[in-house]
């Protein structure tokens, strides 16, 4: 009975997971950054964003079409560090 229940949510639950970004091989994680759903995501290690983590701000890349890309920047007091695959990469003070 329990599984045939969880086999039943397995599509609802991937349904509702963002899709990863298509065509980069940026570390992305999470579902959104600053909320869950949003465009920008955090980034993890890699040899092209190692030389820009920080451990007083995340490391978080936006779509460079993104609408509202000014706004985040204001809100966040986010520092473009570099551009790859489509995404702006930005440095986000902690706190």
């Amino acid at each position: 009975m329990r599984l045939s229940l969880t086999l039943a949510a397995l599509p609802l639950i991937i349904a509702c997971t963002p899709a990863p970004p298509p065509d980069t091989t940026l570390p992305f994680f999470g579902d959104g950054y600053r909320a869950d759903g949003d465009q920008c995501r955090r980034l993890g290690e890699s040899p092209e964003t190692s030389e820009y983590l920080d451990d007083m701000a995340d490391l978080v890349g936006c779509p460079e079409d993104m609408e509202n890309l000014g706004v985040f920047v204001a809100d966040t007091g986010a520092v473009e560090v570099f551009r790859q695959d489509g995404y702006v990469i930005y440095s986000v003070p902690l706190g």
